[in-house]
């Protein structure tokens, strides 16, 4: 009876650390979702009310410089690297001013 609590609790805490084969396992997107539309329709001079409106709030607001916005996307699929998408936008007088990063507007 001992040596059959042991096998079992034995077995029990091993399958936590394993995989199964044919489990569902979730896409993990985090920050803003940035696409090529989004960015396309900015442009030089719009407010920072205009821009947040486009891009959602920044994930990152630098509290140095108040004219930086950093907008980061991370998509982990199962059995992938995870993709890594960057904009960062700047202002200049409460205007955009410059937009830098993986997806410029065409």
């Amino acid at each position: 009876m001992r040596k059959f609590l042991l096998l079992t609790t034995a077995a029990i805490l091993l399958s936590g650390c394993t995989q199964f084969p044919g489990v569902y396992k979730l896409d993990i997107p985090q920050g803003n979702i940035i696409t090529q539309e989004k960015v396309n329709q900015l442009r030089p001079g719009m407010t920072p009310r205009q821009v947040q409106y486009i891009m959602g709030t920044p994930i990152i607001a630098d509290t140095f410089n108040a004219d930086r916005w950093d907008y980061i996307y991370t998509m982990k699929k199962p059995n992938q690297t995870p993709t890594n998408t960057k904009v960062t936008v700047f202002f200049s007088n409460g205007v955009l001013a410059n937009i830098k990063g993986d997806l410029r507007p065409q």
